[in-house]
C-alpha cells in the first residue's frame, strides 16, 4: 500500500454499538467485533508511525433536533447523546493531544472542523476505518475524493449495513480512486517500517 505524503487515519464511528450484534437503530453485518479488533490494530500501528489518528464519532441530542431528513430512510433514532452504545468503543479513546470530533451527519467533513485538522497535519492520504461502509464511510470517502485527498479504505476494517451493501459501495469507492482498497494487513505492513524508524 502506498502512502503519498503525510496520512492521517480517519476513524469513523467505531462507537461501543459496533462491536454489538444489537442494531441500536442502525442495521449492520455481522462481525463486528472482530473489525473493532483489527481497527484497534491500525490504531496502535497507526501512532507507533506517527500517522495521527482522527476519532469521527456520529452523536446527536436527545430532543432528536439534530437528525434532519437522515430518520427519513431505514435507520431509526440512535447515536443519542449520553447513551452507552454511542460511546466510544473500548480502547478507542484518543490521546490528549489527539482530535476527537463529533458529528451530526453522515459525512465526516459536514459542518465539522474536520478539513482544518487534516490542513494542520499537512495530510495528503487519508486512512479510513469504521462504519457504516456505505454510509458515512462512503459520505466521508466521496467528500474527501473532491477534496483532492488520497484515499485508502481499509476493506476489512469497514462493515456495511448488509454485505451487500458494503460490496457496492467499496466498488462505488473503487470507482472514484482506483487504488484505494487496502486490508489490514498491507495497511500494517506499510506502517511497520515507519514505527521502527521512528
Amino acid at each position: 500500500m502506498e502512502l503519498i505524503g503525510k496520512a492521517a487515519l480517519i476513524v469513523i464511528d467505531v462507537q461501543k454499538s459496533s462491536e454489538s450484534e444489537e442494531d441500536f437503530g442502525i442495521p449492520h453485518m455481522p462481525g463486528g467485533p472482530e473489525r473493532v479488533a483489527r481497527i484497534r490494530e491500525v490504531i496502535a500501528a497507526a501512532r507507533a508511525a506517527g500517522v495521527p489518528p482522527i476519532f469521527i464519532q456520529e452523536v446527536h441530542k436527545r430532543t432528536l433536533l439534530d437528525f434532519g431528513r437522515e430518520l427519513d430512510g431505514t435507520e431509526t433514532v440512535h447515536c443519542l447523546e449520553g447513551d452507552r452504545a454511542t460511546e466510544l468503543a473500548e480502547g478507542l479513546e484518543p490521546l490528549p493531544d489527539e482530535y476527537h470530533i463529533r458529528k451530526r451527519r453522515y459525512s465526516a467533513f459536514f459542518a465539522t472542523e474536520l478539513e482544518l485538522v487534516l490542513k494542520s497535519y499537512g495530510a495528503e492520504t487519508l486512512i479510513l476505518v469504521g462504519g457504516l461502509t456505505d454510509v458515512c464511510v462512503h459520505y466521508t470517502f466521496a467528500d474527501a475524493h473532491q477534496h483532492d485527498y488520497h484515499l485508502r479504505v481499509v476493506t476489512d476494517c469497514v462493515g456495511g449495513s448488509s454485505i451487500e451493501a458494503h460490496d457496492a459501495s467499496l466498488r462505488a469507492m473503487r470507482y472514484l480512486q482506483r487504488d484505494c482498497w487496502c486490508t489490514s494487513d498491507e495497511v500494517l505492513g506499510t506502517l511497520a517500517p515507519l514505527g521502527a524508524a521512528a
